[in-house]
């Protein structure tokens, strides 16, 4: 079973290199992304939209030119382990997600996709082979027409120059930075926070 260019066992190792681990969620994602494309059409030029924030992202960075950074993914986090890929002109596009009536099937795989065991005290092993063995048969594809018109704006940022710090910033009332005016998570590295490196 391939996961776009991958043997399943390989896109495991592409996941712990990429997203830190082999993450089920990412794995799952794999198989939700490769059937996405697989029923899109090839001439597309698609863009994505993730239903999910956890893992799901980075399986869709990992396997399609739809990356964060370049706005050709958007996430709206309904919560739902969903992609939909469509062509970025017309809206026409497939959605796969995981159909919680086909995961009870599959125990493990159901315990960890429905949050019924902590993680834990979850089977790692019996989990991934669920995903390997019947991951894709949890999936169900839609197709769809996406009203491009009624998505969210794209993030276009304006920038300035904060006034004190002298580094590019969002644009604030006063002309200084949100860092300058105390709302910052670095401190300079001289104050102690007791760390053994401090």
């Amino acid at each position: 079973m391939d996961i776009g260019s991958y043997t399943f066992d390989e896109f495991v190792q592409k996941v712990c290199e990429f997203h830190g681990g082999p993450a089920p969620g990412v794995i799952l994602g794999g198989m939700i992304v490769d059937m996405a494309k697989r029923n899109l059409s090839p001439e597309y030029l698609f863009d994505a939209i993730c239903e999910t924030d956890k893992c799901l992202p980075d399986a869709i960075q990992m396997l399609t030119p739809c990356k964060i950074g370049n706005g050709w993914m958007r996430i709206i986090n309904t919560g739902r382990f969903s992609v939909t890929l469509y062509d970025k002109h017309c809206g026409d596009g497939v959605r796969v997600f995981v159909d919680a009536s086909k995961t009870k099937a599959f125990k493990d795989f159901n315990d960890w996709f429905a949050c019924l065991v902590p993680k834990k005290e979850q089977n790692r092993e019996r989990l991934m082979e669920d995903i390997r063995n019947h991951g894709r048969d949890v999936l169900t594809l839609q197709r769809v027409k996406v009203d491009i018109n009624a998505l969210p704006d794209k993030e276009t940022e304006e920038y300035t120059i904060c006034k004190e710090c002298n580094e590019s910033c969002l644009p604030t009332d006063t002309g200084v930075c949100l860092a300058c005016q105390g709302r910052t998570y670095t401190s300079p590295a001289n104050e102690s926070c007791g760390c053994k490196g401090c």
